[in-house]
C-alpha cells in the first residue's frame, strides 16, 4: 500500500491511516492524494475569504465554501481523464456543485476537506454576530448577581429559543462522523482496497465511557461523598472538577483521599463567574489556575459554563480539557464540535462532553428520567465513540442519583466499554497519535508507544 499526499489530511491523521506527505503540488489551489495505481483524490482549496454556507452532500451536512464550476472545470481539464458527475452538492433548494469520479477510481471534491472538519471542530459555523456576542458577555457578567431560581428561569426561556436551531441536532449530531465516513470511503475507492486504521480505543474495547462531575457550589461539595460512595460500590471511578475560589473551601485532605482512592481531580476555572476565558481576565487568572492544578495534582481543566475559545484553551498549559461538547445546543455558548472522539487543541487533548448534562436534562428540559443517556450511549457504542458524562452533585438529589446509578449499572455491565478517567483517555490518545501502522509481510502492525495495546 502506498498513498502519497501533497499535504496532510485531517481524517487520515485522526484514524491513523498510513500515508506519506511529500507529493509536489502542481497547483497551490488544489490538493491531492495519489495511490500506487496512479488514481488520485483531488480537492480544491477555496480562498480564505470565500463565502461559506450550509450544504448537503447526500446525507452529509457541511459548512464551507464550494468551488465555482469554472475552477472545477480548470482542474478536471488538466488531468487528462474522462470525468462524470457523482454526488450532488445542494444549498437550500439549489444544486450548487458536484463531486466527480473517473473510470480509474479517481475522484475530485470541489471543497477542502480539512476546512470542513475545522469548521465543525472549532464551531466556526456558529453565528458570531455582535448582538450574539454581546448577549453572551452580558449573561456572564450578570449571572453571578442573579439568584439561582432566576438563572434557571431565564435559561428555561432561552432553551425554548435554542430549540429552534436546526444544527446541531440534539441529543446527537452525526455530521462530522458522516463526513469522516464519506472521506474514508472516497480514499478507499481511490486506493482500490480496504484502508487499515488504528481503533479509537485500546485492547478489546469497542467504546469508551468517562464519568465527570463539576462541583459548582457548597451544596454540591457536601454531596460529593454520596456520589463517590455510589461509584465505589459499583467499582467505577470518576473525575471531580473543583472551583478553587467560590463559596466552598476545597480541603487538601479530601483531594488527597480521592486521589489515593483512584479518582481524578480537575480544575473548574477559578471562581465560576464566566470570566476565566475573557481576553484580559484569562491572562490574569491563568497563573492562579495553574497553581491550584499543581497543588491538587490536577492535569485536566474544564471552563465554567463550558465556555470555549480555541486559542486560549490551546494555551492553558493543562494536559487535557473538557470544555467542548459534541452538541451544545442548550449552553449559553451554543454550538458543538460534533466530535465523539478526543481531538487536539494545540497540544491540549480535548475530551468533548458527549452525553447530555444532568442540568440540561433535569433542570432545563424537566425530564424525569435519564433515558436519553441510554439512547445516546447506544449510538456511541455502535459508532465506536466516547460517552463522556458531566453531572453536578449540586443537582443530584435522591431521585436523580437513582437515575445516575441506573446508568452506571448499565455501562459497567458492558465488557466492551472502557470506563476510564480523563487523564487515562488523554494519555492513550497521545500514545495513539504518536503511533503508526507498518506493513510486515501481509499483516499491518502498530508501531510506536501504543503498539502493545492498539488494534488494527
Amino acid at each position: 500500500m502506498r498513498l502519497v499526499a501533497s499535504s496532510s489530511l485531517h481524517v487520515l491523521d485522526a484514524f491513523r491511516v498510513p500515508y506519506e506527505v511529500g507529493l509536489e503540488e502542481e497547483d497551490p489551489a488544489c490538493g491531492r492524494i495519489v495511490a500506487a495505481s496512479g488514481a488520485e483524490l483531488l480537492w480544491i482549496r477555496s480562498p480564505d475569504d470565500a463565502p461559506r454556507r450550509w450544504h448537503t452532500l447526500g446525507k452529509v451536512a457541511f459548512f464551507g465554501a464550494v468551488a465555482s464550476e469554472e475552477s472545477v472545470r480548470h482542474v478536471l481539464d488538466g488531468t487528462g481523464r474522462t470525468w462524470r458527475r457523482s454526488d450532488a452538492i445542494v444549498a437550500g433548494d439549489a444544486t450548487v456543485g458536484h463531486a466527480f469520479r473517473a473510470e480509474d477510481g479517481s475522484a475530485l471534491l470541489p471543497f477542502d476537506p480539512d476546512s470542513l472538519v475545522r469548521a465543525l471542530l472549532r464551531e466556526e459555523y456558529v453565528g458570531a454576530g455582535a448582538v450574539t456576542s454581546l448577549a453572551r458577555r452580558l449573561y456572564y457578567v450578570l449571572r453571578p448577581l442573579l439568584p439561582r431560581g432566576v438563572q434557571i428561569a431565564l435559561r428555561r426561556r432561552f432553551a425554548r429559543v435554542q430549540e429552534r436551531s436546526a444544527f446541531p441536532s440534539w441529543p446527537a449530531e452525526t455530521a462530522l462522523h458522516d463526513l469522516y465516513s464519506y472521506l474514508l470511503e472516497l480514499v478507499e475507492a481511490v486506493h482500490g482496497a480496504p484502508l487499515p486504521w488504528i481503533s479509537p480505543w485500546p485492547g478489546p474495547y469497542r467504546w469508551c465511557v468517562v464519568l465527570t462531575h463539576d462541583v459548582e457550589r457548597s451544596q454540591g461539595y457536601e454531596r460529593m461523598a454520596a456520589v463517590a460512595d455510589l461509584e465505589r460500590a459499583l467499582r467505577v471511578r470518576s473525575a471531580w472538577y473543583l472551583v478553587p475560589e467560590r463559596d466552598y473551601v476545597v480541603a487538601d485532605s479530601l483531594v488527597r483521599a480521592l486521589s489515593e482512592d483512584g479518582f481524578e481531580i480537575g480544575v473548574h476555572g477559578l471562581r465560576h463567574d464566566g470570566r476565566d476565558l475573557a481576553p484580559v481576565v484569562f491572562e490574569e487568572r491563568l497563573p492562579a489556575m495553574r497553581g491550584y492544578a499543581k497543588r491538587w495534582g490536577a492535569t485536566g481543566f474544564r471552563a465554567p459554563a463550558t465556555q470555549r475559545d480555541w486559542n486560549r484553551i490551546g494555551r492553558l498549559g493543562f494536559d487535557h480539557d473538557s470544555s467542548y461538547s459534541d452538541v451544545a445546543r442548550y449552553e449559553p455558548q451554543t454550538g458543538g464540535s460534533c466530535s465523539w472522539h478526543p481531538f487536539f487543541v494545540g497540544n491540549v487533548v480535548e475530551l468533548p462532553i458527549t452525553l447530555p448534562m444532568d442540568h440540561t436534562l433535569f433542570e432545563l428540559l424537566a425530564h424525569d428520567r435519564g433515558d436519553v443517556w441510554f439512547e445516546k450511549a447506544a449510538l456511541l457504542r455502535e459508532r465506536r465513540g466516547m460517552a463522556l458524562l458531566l453531572t453536578h452533585p449540586d443537582y443530584l438529589d435522591a431521585r436523580r442519583l437513582d437515575e445516575y446509578a441506573r446508568f452506571l449499572e448499565h455501562v459497567s455491565s458492558d465488557d466492551s466499554a472502557w470506563i476510564a478517567l480523563p487523564r487515562e483517555v488523554a494519555a492513550w490518545w497521545r500514545r495513539r497519535a504518536a503511533s503508526s501502522l507498518e506493513l510486515r509481510g501481509t499483516v499491518w502492525r502498530v508501531v510506536g508507544p501504543a503498539a502493545d495495546e492498539a488494534r488494527v
